[in-house]
């Protein structure tokens, strides 16, 4: 996860994420490297509650959902999103676990 998360709620009252994730990629690029994909999640109701309640930035998770696209409107111009929408979070591990059982 890139980012600590915060809930909102919608006009409709639903509580929402958005979940940043950094993927790297399973090849190299062209300089020997593995380049990063930066992906946005969004996350409704329990999910988004115990995503935030359990990971913060750092955190590894994994997430199943599906692929969704929508359009928004900024500055007069119609801009094209991309994002994942969360099914399922799965917790895989804490970037700093000693620091939660202080807690």
């Amino acid at each position: 996860m890139t980012r600590n998360i915060t809930v909102n709620k919608s006009d409709k009252g639903v509580k929402v994420a958005t979940i940043s994730l950094a993927i790297p990629r399973s090849f190299k690029n062209m300089e020997g490297g593995y380049d990063t994909d930066f992906i946005d999640c969004v996350a409704f109701d329990s999910i988004a509650e115990n995503t935030k309640e359990y990971c913060e930035k750092g955190d590894i998770v994994g997430v199943k959902g599906r692929v969704q696209s929508r359009t928004v409107e900024k500055e007069g111009k119609t801009e094209y999103l991309m994002e994942i929408i969360a099914e399922k979070v799965t917790f895989l591990s804490n970037k700093h676990p000693e620091e939660k059982e202080d807690e």
